[in-house]
Parts: C-alpha cells; structure tokens; sequence
C-alpha cells in the first residue's frame, strides 16, 4: 500500500458520517486531489450547503449532478416494468441508484482525467459490489479505492467516525441519541445500523420522513388514478408528468396516506443478514397500478413468464448486476411483454392499505360476455369435458398405481 499513487480521485460524496470522514482520511492518507461528486436523485434538501462542507472538508471541489430524471427514466422505470421486488418486500430503492450514481461518477472521473474512484459502502454490504460492478463493466481501469475494507483504515464503526468527525470539526446529520444510517433518494429512504440492529425493536415513529403512521393518516379513503402507456406511468389524476415528478406526485399522495413502510430482514449478497427498514410509498402505489393495468392487457402465459423471472431479475438489481449482459438480455423480454399495457388503474388508499378499485384498457383481453355467468358469450361449456379428461390422464394414472400398491 505504501507505493500506491494516485493523483485525482472522484468520490461519491453524500455528505453523511462516512464520506465526510472517508474524504479527509483519502486527503491525508494519499496526498492527492479529491474532487466530491453528489449525484442529485431526489434526496431534497440533502445537497443544501453541501459544497462549503465538502471544500472545508478537504475537497478540491464539488460536483453536484441533477440525475433526477435520467435516473427516473434510465433505471427506476425499467425496474418498475418488471415488477421487481426483492424476498417479497424490498422494491429495490437503494439497490436501483447505485449503478445509476457509480454511471455517473464513471462519466465525471473521464472528465476530469481522475485515475481514481472511491466509494463509502462498507465490506459486509451490497453497496460496494454495486459500485464496483459498475466500475468494471464502464471504466475496467480506474482504480478503486474502497476504505472500509482496507488494512489501513483506522476505524470498527460510526461510533469511531463521530468521533473523528467531532475532533476535525466535520458537522454530520448522525448523534448518539440516533445513531442509524439512513439513505434517501426519490424512490425510498432505508435506514439501518444502530438501534434497528435489534430485529425485535419498533422502530421510532418519529425516524419517518415520507410517510404519515397509519394511525395518522385521514380517516377518509383517497381515490387516485395512475395511467401506462407501454408499461411506464404517465399521467395521475388526469395531469400527464415527466417520469421524476411522476414518482414525486405518486409520494406525496401515497404518503399522507402511512403507505409503503416496510420492516425486513433481508439476505445480503455477501451472505449476512440485516435488517432494514423502508418507506417507498409511491413506488407502492405504481406497483400496484402497473399490475391492475396488466391484468387487463397481458397474456397469461407471458404474464406467468415473467412472474417467474421476477425473483431472478430482483436479485440482478440488488447484488449489482444492472450493467450484465443477463440482466440487459432478460430486460428486452420484459419490455417485449410491456409493449400493450396500457391503460388506467384506480386504487382507493386508506390507512396504509392500496387496494384496486378499477382498472381499463384499449388493450384489454377481458371479455365480458365470455366470463359472465349470464350468458353463453361464444363459449360452449360442454367444451370443458374432453379438457378436463385430459388434464386428468396421469393423475387417474397415478390413482391406479397407488391402489395396486
């Protein structure tokens, strides 16, 4: 480690306990130039004084980026049209912006003729396949410099951190009455570490940033309308957005209503467990949007197909695969089967529950006169007889044997 050279480094740069103190310690330890990159993705007033910080830290100097609709476009929208989620709960927040910032920041370091790129994420984390996996596939030759895992790193952990923090007079959003890491974007915020690493303890109400409790919500249901064209929200309530301010609408409706907290303990890639703690309440709500619309427009088969592609899908997105020739392949099939769903969902939102109160389509392959139990519609029920005969061969088959035996 001693004859490492670098000259310029770009760091992926939040401004919270890790990267404030990982920018100074990168300063010391490597004597070179440290330019901060903060990718803007919804995470609000977040970036506000963020430049004083950065350049008082150490930096060279910031660049913040508005990745919003790019990230909105480019990598939240193709996930949402797999209907991705990951172990039945997680729908992907934090798992979806790493390749779309580490895209980004590759972009920035050949700008900027950096030789060097650093990131936050810890060794027992997702994050740092993520990052990594980006590098490799976008820029196989920028070096990588990955703190946490480092032999050299004087730190075990956030107590530390604060610590240093508070003795280079680095101001960070973290103290010791809350001491968990929390991470937002306009997708979600997780939160994770400190006190949440207890899986038996509620978490605080008051940790909650987006969404209401559902004790709190109104004591009236809402009713909102979500329009697809080819498989992407377009239009709430009649008002055609742009794909960011989409999910922004769909977050502001879904969180006065307590939508979209999740508690989960998850499987890491790295093989350990943790719990994490979500709110995603517009995303929520386009799922289940997206869905209702579906039912209407897919075919069953392609629709069972790529049900049975969604756990694989999710796992592409959480372990950092998004740049994989796998993930891009299977991604041209799940857009194949978006290209007629189309339509508008109404969901009635109450109380931290969704649920589908309508749904319509010019595509729709539902036919009333067929499903009625009033009339014929063109099917011939007595149709049914030779189909259920058939499907009934191996198990009547079956029967024979069990009864010989």
């Amino acid at each position: 480690m001693a004859t490492e050279k670098i000259k310029k480094l770009v760091l992926a740069y939040s401004g919270g306990l890790d990267t404030s103190v990982i920018l100074r310690w990168i300063k010391d330890r490597f004597g070179c130039e440290v330019i901060a990159y903060c990718a803007d993705i919804g995470q609000g007033d977040e970036t506000q004084g963020l430049e004083e910080k950065a350049l008082k830290t150490g930096a060279s100097k910031l660049r913040i980026v508005d990745l919003r609709e790019e990230f909105a476009r480019d990598f939240v929208f193709p996930m949402m049209r797999a209907n991705a989620v990951y172990e039945g709960y997680y729908l992907l927040g934090t798992s979806i912006a790493r390749p779309a910032i580490a895209r980004k920041q590759v972009e920035i370091a050949c700008e900027e003729s950096a030789d060097a790129v650093a990131h936050g994420a810890t060794g027992k984390g997702n994050d740092q396949v993520r990052f990594e996996l980006t590098f490799a596939r976008l820029a196989p030759d920028l070096k990588i410099i990955a703190p946490w895992r480092r032999l050299d790193w004087p730190f075990k952990g956030r107590a530390d951190m604060l610590a240093y923090a508070n003795e280079k007079k680095i101001p960070v959003p973290v103290t010791a009455e809350k001491p968990y890491s929390m991470d937002r974007n306009m997708v979600h915020i997780s939160y994770e570490g400190g006190i949440l690493e207890d899986p038996w303890r509620e978490p605080y109400n008051d940790m909650f940033r987006m969404t209401v409790s559902a004790e709190d919500a109104p004591n009236k249901p809402e009713y909102v309308e979500i329009e697809y064209a080819g498989g992407n929200p377009v239009a709430i309530n009649g008002e055609r957005l742009a794909p960011a301010r989409i999910i922004e609408r769909a977050n502001e409706i879904a969180g006065r209503h307590g939508i979209g907290r999740v508690d989960l303990v998850e499987n890491r890639y790295v093989g350990i467990k943790s719990r994490g703690v979500y709110e995603t309440p517009g995303v929520t709500i386009l799922f289940h949007a997206h869905r209702a619309v579906e039912q209407l427009t897919l075919d069953r088969e392609v629709m069972h197909l790529r049900d049975s592609l969604i756990p694989r899908y999710a796992e592409m997105v959480y372990y950092g695969y998004w740049f994989s020739p796998e993930r891009e392949a299977l991604q041209a099939l799940v857009d194949d089967t978006q290209k007629n769903v189309s339509g508008v969902a109404r969901l009635k939102l109450f109380k931290g529950g969704v649920w589908i109160a309508g749904r319509k389509s010019p595509n729709s392959l539902y036919d009333p006169k067929i499903a009625s139990f009033e009339e014929a519609g063109g099917y011939n029920q007595a149709d049914a007889d030779g189909f259920i005969r058939l499907a009934g061969v191996r198990l009547r088959a079956l029967a024979r044997v069990s009864t010989e035996s």
